[in-house]
């Protein structure tokens, strides 16, 4: 078993983590842009693969992933696992229809609510107790799933043609635009002391210093890593600053 996830600001390494923990204590959970991914995933037989869900997708770096590498899905076992701030649809299902279209073999999916991660938005912020029991609530349902799991029973959550219509009608199609491809629209402030820690973190070496200052490309997957973890607060994306930054540690 390989645990596989895209994790910005720690939520869904979190719940990959504690759910391939609980089903193999022995296993491997790894980032996607770790640099042996492909020869990790072409020895293991059972992946558990986590991301985050933007506007019901799940993010085109998961997406392009699958496809650049579709000759190493064939007879893999794959349960996916999606975190959302608040509504996902088809979350899962996403990741699970390109899967299956390279011969891979979907066990289930999972869509686990966790702290909202969208640094730069007043939407669904919530004090730190409230996220703290946001995220024990999760640890009970990872705690359950792999219970089932265990037992061999999958769940199959946003896997079904009913959840299809309920993520493509519900966010999708709406805000299609946004998660068709990678965005140029992440913003550098003249807060940017040139620190690095956005160039070394980002998982598209999307961010690079020129002359003493961070620069970003067109290649942003709009994880907010970079964003949630700028000591500046330097760096924003879908709105103009930063209202939080939202991290795992912090609920914990």
């Amino acid at each position: 078993m390989l645990g596989v996830y895209l994790s910005g600001t720690g939520n869904t390494k979190h719940c990959v983590e504690m759910l391939v923990n609980l089903l193999d204590y022995e296993a491997q959970c790894i980032p996607l842009e770790h640099p042996q991914i492909i020869g990790l995933l072409e020895n293991e037989d059972t992946i558990i693969l986590g991301y985050p869900t933007q506007f019901s997708n799940a993010p085109i770096m998961v997406r392009d992933f699958i496809k650049k590498n579709s000759n190493i899905w064939r007879d893999k076992k794959v349960f996916c696992l999606n975190t959302m701030g608040l509504f996902s649809g088809d979350g899962t299902g996403c990741a699970a229809r390109l899967l299956k279209k390279y011969g891979a073999i979907i066990l289930g999916g999972a869509q686990i609510k966790m702290p909202d991660s969208v640094c730069d938005s007043k939407l669904l912020k919530k004090s730190i107790e409230e996220n703290k029991t946001i995220v024990r609530t999760a640890d009970a349902r990872i705690e359950q799933i792999a219970k089932q799991m265990l037992q061999g029973s999958y769940p199959k959550e946003g896997l079904s043609f009913i959840s299809h219509l309920k993520g493509l009608f519900g966010q999708r199609l709406w805000f299609y635009h946004k998660t068709i491809g990678y965005t140029d629209k992440l913003k550098i402030s003249d807060n940017c002391v040139g620190c690095g820690l956005c160039s070394r973190e980002c998982p598209m070496q999307n961010i690079e210093i020129k002359n003493g200052k961070a620069v970003a490309g067109i290649q942003c997957t709009m994880c907010y890593r970079c964003i949630s973890l700028c000591p500046q607060q330097a760096i924003t994306l879908l709105g103009d600053t930063v209202k939080e930054q939202c991290r795992y540690s912090k609920y914990i």
